[in-house]
């Protein structure tokens, strides 16, 4: 599943990056840091590999 959004990217990015022990757990925040603890490293990587090109900032989740 793609991202829908830059931010949603990034997010997971930050989180891909704790999962694999190339960052601190601890460095994480909001969005990063409940995708670390929800998602697999599988998951992660689906959301962060996303291009970016089309994409808006940011998506409302309503």
């Amino acid at each position: 599943m793609p991202a829908r959004s830059k931010a949603q990217q990034r997010a997971a990015g930050a989180a891909l990056s704790a999962k694999r022990g190339e960052t601190k757990v601890g460095d994480l925040k909001g969005a990063s840091k409940d995708m670390y603890d929800s998602m697999s490293e599988d998951e992660l990587q689906d959301f962060a590999a996303t291009e970016l090109d089309d994409l808006p900032d940011h998506v409302d989740d309503a």
